[in-house]
C-alpha cells in the first residue's frame, strides 16, 4: 500500500470524495500548468528560461541602482548601505556603546556607562557621584576624545547623571 491518497492515474484513493468539477487533482494541476504557460507566452516571455524573450533576442540589460554587478567585500557593502540609509552616525554611536570600556579606560568604564544619545549630547549614567563628579571633569576630554571616533561636532556634549535616590519626602527637616 502507497503512503500516495491518489492511484497511480491521479484517480481518488478508495473512500475519498472526487471535486464537485469531477477532475482529478492531477488533471486540475495540468490545467493550472497549461494556464500558467499560456500567461508567460502572452507576455513574451518562455517558461522555465528566467525571463528570456521567446525569440530569442535580448534588449539592452537595465540594472537597478545599487543592484547586481561585480560582488564588492562586505566591509564596503556594509558601508554603502549605511550611508544610502542615513544610518552612519547612529551605527557609529553604537560602536561607541559597545567600545565605552576603550573609549574612556577600564576603570572609568566599570563606573560608568553610556544610556542614550540624542541631538548631539551622551547622557552616561554614573553608579555614584563620586564617579559622576569625576565623569564631569573629565567631559570636555570625554567630547573630543568621541568626536575623534566619531566625526567632528557629532557630540556637542556630555550628560552626566548620578545615582537615583529615590523620590525625596517634601516637607520639614525630619531627624531620626
Amino acid at each position: 500500500m502507497s503512503d500516495d491518497p491518489q492511484g497511480v492515474d491521479g484517480s481518488p484513493a478508495p473512500g475519498e470524495v472526487p471535486p464537485p468539477s469531477g477532475k482529478t487533482g492531477i488533471e486540475l494541476a495540468r490545467e493550472a500548468l497549461a494556464q500558467a504557460k499560456a500567461d508567460a507566452v502572452k507576455r513574451g516571455t518562455v517558461p522555465g528560461r528566467s525571463g528570456r524573450r521567446q525569440n530569442g533576442a535580448r534588449g539592452p540589460r537595465v540594472r537597478e541602482p545599487g543592484r547586481g554587478g561585480d560582488p564588492q567585500r562586505f566591509g564596503t557593502a556594509i558601508r554603502d548601505l549605511l550611508a544610502t540609509r542615513g544610518w552612519e552616525q547612529r551605527a557609529a554611536v553604537g560602536g561607541v556603546f559597545g567600545n565605552w570600556p576603550g573609549i574612556v579606560g577600564a576603570e572609568l568604564a566599570e563606573h560608568t556607562r553610556p544610556e542614550r544619545f540624542e541631538d548631539g549630547e551622551l547622557t552616561v549614567a554614573a553608579d555614584s557621584t563620586t564617579w559622576a563628579t569625576q565623569l564631569r571633569l573629565l567631559s570636555s576630554t570625554l567630547v573630543r576624545r568621541l568626536n575623534e571616533e566619531l566625526g567632528h561636532g557629532t557630540v556637542t556634549r556630555v550628560k552626566v547623571v548620578g545615582p537615583a535616590s529615590g523620590p525625596r519626602r517634601t516637607g520639614a527637616w525630619r531627624v531620626r
